[in-house]
Protein backbone atom coordinates (compact mmCIF):
# COMPACT_ATOMS: atom_id res chain seq x y z
CA UNK A 1 0.00 0.00 0.00
CA UNK A 2 1.31 3.43 -0.99
CA UNK A 3 0.70 6.53 1.14
CA UNK A 4 1.42 10.21 0.48
CA UNK A 5 1.99 12.38 3.57
CA UNK A 6 1.49 16.11 2.93
CA UNK A 7 2.89 17.93 5.97
CA UNK A 8 5.17 20.97 6.37
CA UNK A 9 6.43 20.33 9.92
CA UNK A 10 9.75 18.46 9.37
CA UNK A 11 9.87 16.52 12.65
CA UNK A 12 6.22 15.47 12.51
CA UNK A 13 6.63 14.44 8.87
CA UNK A 14 9.68 12.34 9.79
CA UNK A 15 7.85 10.69 12.69
CA UNK A 16 4.77 9.87 10.59
CA UNK A 17 6.88 8.46 7.75
CA UNK A 18 8.92 6.23 10.06
CA UNK A 19 5.82 5.02 11.90
CA UNK A 20 4.01 4.07 8.69
CA UNK A 21 7.08 2.39 7.24
CA UNK A 22 7.26 0.19 10.34
CA UNK A 23 3.76 -0.96 9.35
CA UNK A 24 5.18 -1.94 5.91
CA UNK A 25 3.56 0.94 4.00
CA UNK A 26 5.38 2.61 1.10
CA UNK A 27 5.52 6.29 2.06
CA UNK A 28 6.14 9.38 -0.08
CA UNK A 29 6.12 12.94 1.23
CA UNK A 30 5.37 16.51 0.17
CA UNK A 31 6.00 19.63 2.25
CA UNK A 32 4.07 22.32 0.36
CA UNK A 33 1.09 22.82 -1.94
CA UNK A 34 2.91 22.80 -5.32
CA UNK A 35 4.90 19.62 -4.65
CA UNK A 36 1.78 17.92 -3.28
CA UNK A 37 -0.24 18.77 -6.40
CA UNK A 38 2.57 17.53 -8.66
CA UNK A 39 2.75 14.15 -6.91
CA UNK A 40 -1.01 13.68 -6.69
CA UNK A 41 -1.52 14.25 -10.41
CA UNK A 42 1.44 12.15 -11.53
CA UNK A 43 1.15 9.17 -9.18
CA UNK A 44 -1.57 7.04 -7.62
CA UNK A 45 -1.86 6.49 -3.87
CA UNK A 46 -3.97 4.26 -1.66
CA UNK A 47 -4.24 6.93 1.02
CA UNK A 48 -3.28 10.60 1.41
CA UNK A 49 -2.56 12.18 4.81
CA UNK A 50 -3.28 15.87 4.32
CA UNK A 51 -2.40 18.87 6.46
CA UNK A 52 -4.68 21.87 5.94
CA UNK A 53 -2.17 24.66 6.59
CA UNK A 54 0.53 24.42 3.90
CA UNK A 55 3.05 26.81 2.34
CA UNK A 56 1.76 28.38 -0.91
CA UNK A 57 -1.74 26.92 -0.54
CA UNK A 58 -3.98 24.84 1.70
CA UNK A 59 -5.32 21.34 2.03
CA UNK A 60 -8.91 22.33 1.25
CA UNK A 61 -7.80 23.43 -2.23
CA UNK A 62 -6.10 20.06 -2.71
CA UNK A 63 -9.40 18.32 -1.89
CA UNK A 64 -11.13 20.51 -4.50
CA UNK A 65 -8.52 19.57 -7.12
CA UNK A 66 -8.87 15.87 -6.30
CA UNK A 67 -12.61 16.12 -6.89
CA UNK A 68 -12.16 18.05 -10.15
CA UNK A 69 -9.80 15.42 -11.52
CA UNK A 70 -12.08 12.62 -10.26
CA UNK A 71 -9.25 11.12 -8.24
CA UNK A 72 -10.51 8.61 -5.69
CA UNK A 73 -7.68 8.23 -3.17
CA UNK A 74 -8.66 7.89 0.47
CA UNK A 75 -7.87 11.12 2.34
CA UNK A 76 -7.32 11.62 6.07
CA UNK A 77 -6.91 15.23 7.17
CA UNK A 78 -4.30 15.79 9.90
CA UNK A 79 -4.55 19.36 11.12
CA UNK A 80 -4.17 21.72 14.06
CA UNK A 81 -7.39 23.35 12.87
CA UNK A 82 -9.86 21.48 15.05
CA UNK A 83 -12.90 23.76 14.78
CA UNK A 84 -16.11 21.94 13.89
CA UNK A 85 -16.56 24.08 10.75
CA UNK A 86 -13.14 23.02 9.46
CA UNK A 87 -13.90 19.35 10.10
CA UNK A 88 -17.26 19.59 8.33
CA UNK A 89 -15.71 21.44 5.39
CA UNK A 90 -13.02 18.80 4.97
CA UNK A 91 -15.52 15.94 5.08
CA UNK A 92 -17.89 17.72 2.69
CA UNK A 93 -15.02 18.18 0.22
CA UNK A 94 -14.43 14.43 0.19
CA UNK A 95 -12.05 13.58 3.04
CA UNK A 96 -12.67 10.18 4.63
CA UNK A 97 -11.53 11.12 8.14
CA UNK A 98 -10.22 14.07 10.18
CA UNK A 99 -7.60 13.78 12.92
CA UNK A 100 -6.76 16.84 15.01
CA UNK A 101 -3.20 17.59 16.14
CA UNK A 102 -1.61 16.62 18.43
CA UNK A 103 -2.31 12.93 18.01
CA UNK A 104 -0.65 9.63 18.86
CA UNK A 105 1.02 7.90 15.92
CA UNK A 106 -0.66 4.65 16.94
CA UNK A 107 -4.06 6.29 16.45
CA UNK A 108 -3.04 7.63 13.04
CA UNK A 109 -1.87 4.17 11.97
CA UNK A 110 -5.16 2.68 13.16
CA UNK A 111 -7.18 5.23 11.20
CA UNK A 112 -5.17 4.61 8.03
CA UNK A 113 -5.75 0.87 8.33
CA UNK A 114 -9.46 1.40 9.01
CA UNK A 115 -9.92 3.57 5.91
CA UNK A 116 -8.07 1.07 3.71
CA UNK A 117 -9.99 -1.84 5.22
CA UNK A 118 -13.30 -0.08 4.60
CA UNK A 119 -12.34 0.58 0.99
CA UNK A 120 -11.46 -3.08 0.49
CA UNK A 121 -14.74 -4.24 2.02
CA UNK A 122 -16.88 -1.81 0.04
CA UNK A 123 -15.05 -2.38 -3.21
CA UNK A 124 -15.74 -0.36 -6.33
CA UNK A 125 -18.20 -1.33 -9.02
CA UNK A 126 -16.82 1.07 -11.62
CA UNK A 127 -13.47 2.53 -12.53
CA UNK A 128 -13.51 5.90 -14.28
CA UNK A 129 -10.41 7.36 -15.90
CA UNK A 130 -10.59 10.33 -18.28
CA UNK A 131 -13.50 9.59 -20.67
CA UNK A 132 -13.67 5.82 -20.09
CA UNK A 133 -15.68 3.78 -17.58
CA UNK A 134 -15.13 0.12 -16.74
CA UNK A 135 -18.09 -1.51 -14.97
CA UNK A 136 -16.81 -4.43 -12.90
CA UNK A 137 -20.26 -5.85 -12.12
CA UNK A 138 -21.62 -5.70 -15.66
CA UNK A 139 -18.20 -6.38 -17.21
CA UNK A 140 -18.77 -3.58 -19.68
CA UNK A 141 -16.48 -0.90 -21.08
CA UNK A 142 -17.72 2.53 -22.15
CA UNK A 143 -15.93 5.34 -23.97
CA UNK A 144 -17.84 8.64 -24.06
CA UNK A 145 -20.99 6.71 -23.08
CA UNK A 146 -20.60 4.32 -26.03
CA UNK A 147 -20.05 0.60 -25.43
CA UNK A 148 -16.78 -0.91 -26.66
CA UNK A 149 -16.85 -4.75 -26.73
CA UNK A 150 -14.00 -6.56 -24.98
CA UNK A 151 -13.33 -10.25 -24.61
CA UNK A 152 -12.81 -11.66 -21.11
CA UNK A 153 -9.01 -11.43 -21.14
CA UNK A 154 -9.02 -7.93 -22.64
CA UNK A 155 -11.40 -6.84 -19.88
CA UNK A 156 -9.22 -8.34 -17.13
CA UNK A 157 -6.06 -6.79 -18.55
CA UNK A 158 -7.65 -3.35 -18.96
CA UNK A 159 -9.04 -3.56 -15.43
CA UNK A 160 -5.53 -4.22 -14.11
CA UNK A 161 -4.08 -1.33 -16.11
CA UNK A 162 -6.75 1.11 -14.90
CA UNK A 163 -6.13 0.12 -11.28
CA UNK A 164 -2.43 0.81 -11.87
CA UNK A 165 -2.76 3.97 -13.96
CA UNK A 166 0.57 5.76 -14.51
CA UNK A 167 2.46 2.86 -12.93
CA UNK A 168 4.90 0.57 -14.71
CA UNK A 169 3.31 -2.87 -15.10
CA UNK A 170 5.74 -5.67 -15.87
CA UNK A 171 4.93 -8.47 -18.30
CA UNK A 172 5.20 -11.02 -15.51
CA UNK A 173 2.77 -9.05 -13.30
CA UNK A 174 0.26 -8.92 -16.15
CA UNK A 175 0.60 -12.63 -16.86
CA UNK A 176 0.21 -13.45 -13.17
CA UNK A 177 -2.93 -11.31 -12.98
CA UNK A 178 -4.48 -13.12 -15.95
CA UNK A 179 -3.32 -16.70 -15.24
CA UNK A 180 -2.43 -16.68 -11.54
CA UNK A 181 -0.06 -19.49 -10.58
CA UNK A 182 0.03 -20.70 -14.18
CA UNK A 183 1.59 -17.51 -15.53
CA UNK A 184 5.04 -18.87 -16.39
CA UNK A 185 5.99 -19.51 -19.98
CA UNK A 186 6.70 -17.61 -23.17
CA UNK A 187 3.32 -18.57 -24.63
CA UNK A 188 1.50 -16.63 -21.93
CA UNK A 189 3.70 -13.56 -22.48
CA UNK A 190 2.97 -13.76 -26.21
CA UNK A 191 -0.75 -14.03 -25.48
CA UNK A 192 -0.59 -10.92 -23.27
CA UNK A 193 1.18 -9.08 -26.08
CA UNK A 194 -1.56 -9.92 -28.57
CA UNK A 195 -4.33 -9.01 -26.12
CA UNK A 196 -2.72 -5.61 -25.57
CA UNK A 197 -2.30 -5.18 -29.30
CA UNK A 198 -6.02 -5.84 -29.76
CA UNK A 199 -6.88 -3.49 -26.88
CA UNK A 200 -4.93 -0.69 -28.55
CA UNK A 201 -6.85 -1.27 -31.77
CA UNK A 202 -10.10 -0.77 -29.87
CA UNK A 203 -9.00 2.21 -27.77
CA UNK A 204 -7.70 4.42 -30.56
CA UNK A 205 -10.70 4.46 -32.94
CA UNK A 206 -13.12 4.83 -30.02
CA UNK A 207 -11.26 8.06 -29.08
CA UNK A 208 -10.47 6.84 -25.58
CA UNK A 209 -8.34 9.35 -23.72
CA UNK A 210 -6.08 6.62 -22.40
CA UNK A 211 -3.14 4.86 -24.00
CA UNK A 212 -1.10 1.77 -23.21
CA UNK A 213 2.57 2.66 -23.64
CA UNK A 214 5.32 0.09 -24.08
CA UNK A 215 8.33 0.32 -21.77
CA UNK A 216 11.03 -1.43 -23.76
CA UNK A 217 12.21 -4.69 -22.26
CA UNK A 218 10.15 -4.28 -19.09
CA UNK A 219 6.41 -3.98 -19.63
CA UNK A 220 3.70 -1.39 -20.10
CA UNK A 221 2.15 1.73 -18.61
CA UNK A 222 -1.39 3.09 -19.02
CA UNK A 223 -1.46 6.90 -19.26
CA UNK A 224 -4.08 9.59 -19.88
CA UNK A 225 -3.57 11.43 -23.17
Amino acid sequence: MKILVIEDEPQLLKNIKESLEKEKFIVETATDYPSAIDKIFIYEYDCILLDIMLPYGNGFDILVELKKKEKNENVIIISAKDALDDKLKGLELGADDYLSKPFHLAELNARVKAVLRRQKMEGKNTIKVANVVLDITERSFMVQNKAVPLNRKEFDILNYFLLNKNRLVTKSALAEHVWGDHSDGADNFDFVYYQIKNLRKKLQPSKAEIEIESVYGVGYKLVVI
